[in-house]
């Protein structure tokens, strides 16, 4: 039971780290953020694992971790760090899950071009 909630919860980082493949380059010269590990994704977006499982109201700490990785996520390559990270475990998500998931980034007023699903191209 908690190894699927697990794989349920880590499902929802996998949608959104699909929006951080996506997320444009800044385009002001700032020093690159530390490298970002599967670890500092799980922790970060901690505060969503409950909203993604039963959904309900969003949690402001779970939008304040979605925009936090968003912004962390400033190249392609950790883009594709942070997606090719949770999507690992995409598969096994529930579909109430992923509806969830997919509502966050729209939920916690970030804009993406595209439409995340758990067959996300990370290496675009």
């Amino acid at each position: 039971m908690a190894n699927s909630t697990l794989l349920k919860a880590t499902a929802c980082l996998v949608l959104i780290a699909a929006a951080m493949v996506v997320a444009p380059l800044l385009t002001e010269a700032a020093p690159p953020p530390p490298k970002i590990s599967c670890g500092n994704v799980t922790s970060t977006l901690a505060p969503c694992f409950e909203y993604v499982l039963s959904g309900g109201k969003v949690p402001p700490n779970c939008c304040a971790g979605v925009k936090s990785l968003y912004k962390a996520a400033s190249t392609t390559a950790y883009r594709r760090n942070v997606c090719l990270c949770l999507k690992s475990v995409t598969s096994s998500a529930s579909p109430a899950a992923i509806k969830n998931a997919k509502s966050l980034p729209g939920k916690c007023g970030i804009t993406l071009p595209i439409e995340i699903t758990p067959t996300i191209d990370c290496n675009k």
